[in-house]
């Protein structure tokens, strides 16, 4: 039974699984890492071009801000369009194109990888199906270890993602280690016990209809990632932002009571989130803040404390984690089914 006394969904399933698969995909992928190291200082590359979409493009937004704060190297996000209906030829030499699908088969994302390796680049497929076009056409695979997505709403694949993305940064730079990646099944190990206290908190959200989520930095991408769980499983209008764009303008809509989910972990971005936590409880914001234990936060209406003292550079797991488990039990409490989001399938085929 889940916390609000359903049966346990298969969303809620998935993210209590989280920390048996990011252990397995590191065990299963973490030699494959050391022989990219290898490869890639042979290769220099210059370029990286990452292509996705939906909870994969989120991934890769992730990727864009690891990779190029960890290795220097330029990171560009593709968009499809460009190769798939105008037909572009782009001098790709040097780059590495890297692909991320959950289901290997999004048939946009494919031709892409194609047409990059006619145009000189290395491709890499990141995807949880090792019989997927998507890795049978790639130069190299990485593979999430996650097992059969039963969930329309990804969770898992999501989080294997980025440690994949974690491992490719090994590869390509020294920053991040194998010792810190290794740490990362443990601590979301740590934050699925946040399930029984979250599942208090989100009645109070029963009725919420429309919110923000801010965060910035190497955990922007959760923000997106966080408001699309919220769109697909609670049909709550959710827009994102980076605090800066935030203050840009669509702080205006704030009235007393709207609800704002700030990713707030201690780091580099903490100060301008807190003075941006101060202001909104000026305006009489509704202020949901996911931050660490020990972290100092007067002007918070909730908070949702992420447990263990975590580096910033490997906050982005554990912190999406009680994310998924707020918009799983969410939906819930709202009387929805997670599983059954309208109009959405596991696999999603664009041009």
């Amino acid at each position: 039974m889940s916390p609000v006394g359903n049966p346990m969904s298969l969303m809620m399933q998935e993210i209590l699984e989280q920390p048996e698969v990011l252990r397995r995909t590191f065990r299963a992928e973490c030699e494959h890492a050391r022989e990219f190291q290898a490869f890639a200082r042979k290769q220099n590359f210059r370029l990286v071009v990452l292509v996705a979409r939906g909870t994969s493009d989120n991934a890769a937004r992730f990727g864009r801000y690891l990779l190029e704060l960890t290795t220097g190297i330029p990171v560009s996000m593709s968009a499809p369009s460009i190769h798939t209906l105008y037909h572009a030829r782009l001098d790709l030499r040097q780059a590495l194109v890297i692909g991320i699908s959950q289901s290997g088969e999004g048939t946009d994302i494919n031709l892409v990888l194609k047409a990059a390796r006619r145009q000189g680049a290395y491709t890499i497929g990141i995807t949880n199906e090792a019989r997927s076009t998507m890795a049978k056409l790639v130069d190299d695979a990485f593979l999430v270890r996650a097992g059969r997505q039963r969930s329309v709403a990804a969770t898992k694949t999501y989080t294997g993602q980025l440690l994949l993305f974690y491992l490719l940064a090994c590869g390509l730079g020294s920053h991040i280690t194998l010792e810190g990646v290794s740490e990362l099944p443990d601590r979301v190990k740590q934050t699925v016990k946040l399930v029984p206290e979250i599942g208090k908190l989100v009645e109070r959200y029963r009725y919420m209809r429309a919110c923000v989520v801010v965060a910035r930095g190497i955990n922007y991408a959760n923000a997106f990632e966080l408001a699309l769980k919220l769109m697909e499983t609670c049909y709550v209008v959710a827009e994102r932002f980076s605090a800066a764009d935030f203050l840009h303008g669509p702080i205006a809509l704030i009235e007393r009571g709207f609800p704002v989910l700030i990713l707030m972990p201690p780091g580099k971005v903490f100060r301008e989130l807190q003075h941006l936590t101060e202001r909104l409880r000026r305006l009489r914001a509704e202020t949901l803040i996911f931050s660490s234990a020990n972290a100092h936060l007067p002007a918070a209406t909730r908070i949702i404390r992420v447990p263990g003292d975590i580096p910033e550079i490997y906050t982005p797991i554990p912190y999406i984690v009680p994310g998924q488990i707020f918009s799983a039990l969410l939906a819930e409490v709202k009387g929805l089914d997670p599983d059954k989001p309208r109009e959405l399938h596991i696999v999603t085929r664009t041009v």
